[in-house]
């Protein structure tokens, strides 16, 4: 599980910083990545990476500003020239599904794979046996969501040798155990799965906030989580234009992870008129509250460890 950012910026693309996008790198869990936001340019940013398009499998759109969905139509419509085939979900605000089926008609851009578009409220958006996906709604000028990615946990490792030490022979037997089945042999015994299975491994917590000002549902989407994603558009001493423009400062968001428990905090959505020098500085500031914080970068990957 990685982050990779493909824009940080915030509001206009700028040289050192284009406008928000986040890939959710899922290849070894699902051979799949998902995007969060999708601003102007993001293909473009794609071609300089790694990433397949015919990979993506799910966008999640935060809210609708231009700067967050304006690069959506082109993604979509250039995904059916690269292979991709497979169904693609986006899941956004009211409106999103206006927006798409406007601008692709309207261009006569026709897909060759299944879009399926999803208007989300707030709570569980998607489950299956892997994750679960749950949004909040946030505090900006329009309706802005937050995500929280919960990778379930997944089963402890089975004692193979341990089993074979007791006079369990490797057969289909081996996976009932690992199911947690309780199994009576041949001779009367009885072998309990606990004794054969490790702890289970629990599951990594990511949390993608759209832009915001400090909130209560922003706490919420990041308790515990082994990195948050926050918004920090000015820094400290700006708290009344954040304020006023319904962003955060680096105080602000190093107080919500602070707040919620957080293990990281990563800093995007930096205002261009906050030049490279003065990065080091806005961490320096969330570094007061929260001493766990870094900021993105343009291609900036962040690796998420299983603990």
């Amino acid at each position: 599980m990685d982050i990779f950012f493909l824009g940080t910026g915030a509001g206009l693309p700028a040289k050192l910083r284009n406008v928000t996008s986040i890939a959710l790198k899922l290849l070894e869990e699902r051979g799949a990545i998902w995007l969060f936001d999708v601003g102007e340019a993001t293909q473009h940013q794609i071609l300089h990476t790694t990433i397949k398009p015919r990979r993506i499998e799910k966008i999640f759109i935060t809210h609708l500003h231009g700067d967050h969905i304006y690069g959506l139509p082109g993604l979509l419509s250039s995904r059916s020239f690269q292979g991709g085939d497979s169904e693609v979900t986006v899941y956004g605000p009211k409106g999103i599904e206006e927006y798409l089926n406007v601008s692709l008609s309207v261009s006569q851009s026709f897909l060759k794979y299944p879009l399926k578009i999803v208007e989300i409220d707030e709570g569980i958006l998607f489950e299956d046996d892997q994750f679960v996906v749950e949004a909040r709604l946030l505090e900006h000028g329009i309706p802005s969501y937050g995500y929280r990615i919960t990778e379930k946990d997944k089963p402890g490792i089975l004692f193979a040798d341990k089993l074979i030490a007791a006079g369990v022979q490797p057969g289909p037997i081996f996976k009932k155990i690992k199911n947690g089945e309780t199994i009576i042999l041949d001779d009367g015994r009885v072998i309990n799965p606990r004794e054969f299975i490790g702890s289970p491994q629990k599951g990594r917590v990511v949390a993608i906030l759209g832009d915001t000002r400090y909130c209560e549902n922003a706490i919420y989407l990041a308790r515990n989580a082994d990195l948050l994603i926050h918004e920090a558009t000015f820094s400290k001493e700006e708290e009344k234009l954040a304020f006023d423009y319904f962003h955060s400062t680096t105080h602000q968001a190093a107080k919500i992870a602070k707040q919620a428990d957080s293990k990281c905090l990563c800093l995007t959505h930096i205002s261009s008129r906050y030049d490279r020098n003065a990065w080091g500085e806005l961490v320096g500031e969330a570094k007061e509250i929260f001493l766990h914080t870094d900021i993105a970068e343009d291609f900036k990957e962040i690796s998420i460890p299983l603990p």
